[in-house]
């Protein structure tokens, strides 16, 4: 006789394991949180069914993520590095931020932004050590109609010319190098002066660089200039501007590149136009609108 204690829930089963998994959750369990685990229970379970790893492989997994767990520090997240490589950071970011035609595309937004950085005039240098390629950048921020926008404020931020940000060398980089903040004028204008950005390796000395070797990828981002954009009433852009003569531009370890946010680097050869923006020649010149859409 069936023992009448198994007929609620199904038993498991190699063909309906999903199914037998997803039977558990509560019926009080609220609609987006039984969405996702449902998904997630499916689409884990696919794969464990397309791959059919030996009990070897599937403790070498545990093992890659109980590492990945205990490489975290105040300073260093390495599950979303995780979620950088894999192309996962940008497809949440792209499904979030899905803008009308012409507004400045979204990226990610990296782990080395500083908050309260102090607003600088505009024109200011914020390149303090003196190292790399003199870069002038011109820029405008304005709406989807092409309108200016005045009093946006404008977060800037890169790494020097030895590829690395001012937080990984404190006591090395001067504090606040290659950092900065702007406030576009009434025309939507602001400009500063800096270096030519250059490419640069994520930190690879754990779990991710070992997965990273073991797909035969390299851990290089392409060379880009991290920016904030913020607006009353304006949806915020977080974005890069990449050099177009990067080895790593089709390549980006995170994904981040865009075809849109590929800036035009022009080179410079011009005493006078050095002089009058108080750059070494010569020098490159980039000019570039960054569009704003409405809040939703």
């Amino acid at each position: 006789m069936a023992n009448p204690n198994h007929t609620r829930f199904p038993l498991f089963s190699e063909a309906r394991s999903a199914e037998t998994v997803n039977a558990r959750i509560g019926a009080d369990v609220d609609a987006r949180t039984r969405e996702i685990a449902e998904a997630v229970v499916r689409h884990l379970h696919a794969a464990v069914k397309e791959i059919e790893p030996t009990h070897e492989e599937w403790l070498a997994a545990i093992r890659f993520l109980t590492e990945t767990g205990q490489m975290c520090t105040d300073w260093r997240q390495e599950f979303i590095l995780l979620s950088d490589i894999l192309g996962v950071s940008m497809l949440v970011d792209a499904i979030n931020h899905r803008r009308p035609g012409r507004a400045t595309e979204n990226t990610i937004l990296g782990p080395f932004f500083v908050d309260g950085v102090p607003a600088l005039p505009s024109g200011a240098d914020i390149c303090l050590d003196g190292k790399g390629e003199p870069l002038v950048v011109m820029a405008r921020v304005v709406d989807i109609d092409g309108t200016p926008i005045g009093g946006a404020t404008v977060d800037v931020w890169q790494t020097n010319d030895d590829g690395f940000y001012d937080v990984q060398q404190k006591g090395i980089q001067p504090e606040g190098n290659l950092r900065g903040k702007f406030i576009s004028g009434a025309d939507g204008h602001f400009w500063f002066r800096t270096v030519k950005p250059r490419f640069y390796p994520i930190p690879d000395d754990g779990p991710v660089g070992k997965l990273l070797a073991t797909l035969g990828r390299h851990p290089n981002r392409a060379a880009h200039i991290h920016f904030i954009v913020q607006a009353p009433g304006y949806d915020d852009v977080i974005t890069h501007l990449f050099s177009p003569d990067c080895q790593y531009l089709d390549q980006d370890t995170v994904f981040g590149v865009k075809e849109s946010l590929v800036a035009n680097f022009e080179r410079i050869d011009d005493e006078a136009a050095a002089k009058a923006f108080g750059v070494a020649n010569p020098f490159w010149r980039v000019d570039q609108d960054f569009v704003m859409a409405p809040r939703p």
